[in-house]
């Protein structure tokens, strides 16, 4: 048994805060039961939201190569979407988030239960000596240290960072704190994925394996 907004996000219909509303404005029913916010339900249920069959989708697990000028969201009124270079007919949505101006490997899906144990992803980079002593051991910043990362240096200007945590622009503050200007960012890997020949602004499906390898890594 589940609570029935989990349920409406799981499937797809919604996010989960959005099923909390429409439950308070009394607009969902469990097979003949108008429910409240609490009501579980088990997957043999049918939900209906105005009346209407909440359809079970598809579960889907799609990489993305995010490209830079736009934003990790489903919608915005000001911004271009990633949502606007996936074109399928299942509802997905973003497993966390890149930056407007970071490039880089965005998962999207529209199972739940996936996202939420994916919801910390990591990211990668790099600079000096020094520099680079103080990522691997942590940087104080005003919402506390940052977990050690292990970092590799690519070229003089440039390295790759990877951490295991999903503080907000944790990689751009880090670097702001040592003193550098950030010209470009891009997550490459998330777990044992990787962007591997997929261009700027195109997705793929991943499989079962991968899904797999990913939950046991954020369990």
């Amino acid at each position: 048994m589940h609570r029935v907004q989990k349920l409406l996000s799981n499937y797809g219909y919604c996010s989960r805060r959005k099923a909390e509303e429409i439950i308070k404005q009394g607009r969902v029913r469990v097979n003949d039961k108008l429910i409240t916010i609490g009501d579980k339900a088990s997957e043999e249920d049918k939900i209906y939201v105005d009346d209407k069959l909440v359809e079970k989708e598809k579960k889907v697990y799609l990489m993305f190569n995010k490209p830079v000028k736009c934003v990790t969201a489903l919608n915005d009124n000001k911004f271009k979407t990633v949502m606007d270079y996936i074109k399928i007919k299942e509802r997905v949505f973003p497993i966390g988030r890149l930056d407007y101006l970071t490039s880089g490997l965005l998962l999207l899906t529209n199972d739940g239960d996936f996202a939420n144990k994916i919801m910390h992803p990591r990211y990668d980079k790099k600079i000096s000596g020094d520099s680079i002593k103080k990522i691997v051991e942590g940087i104080e910043l005003e919402d506390g240290k940052t977990s050690p990362a292990k970092v590799k240096r690519i070229k003089d200007n440039i390295i790759e960072i990877t951490i295991h945590e999903g503080k907000n622009r944790i990689i751009r503050r880090m670097i702001k704190a040592l003193g550098y200007r950030m010209k470009s960012l891009e997550r490459i890997k998330i777990g044992e994925l990787g962007l591997s020949g997929l261009k700027p602004g195109k997705f793929e499906f991943f499989n079962g394996n991968d899904k797999k390898i990913l939950e046991r890594i954020y369990k």
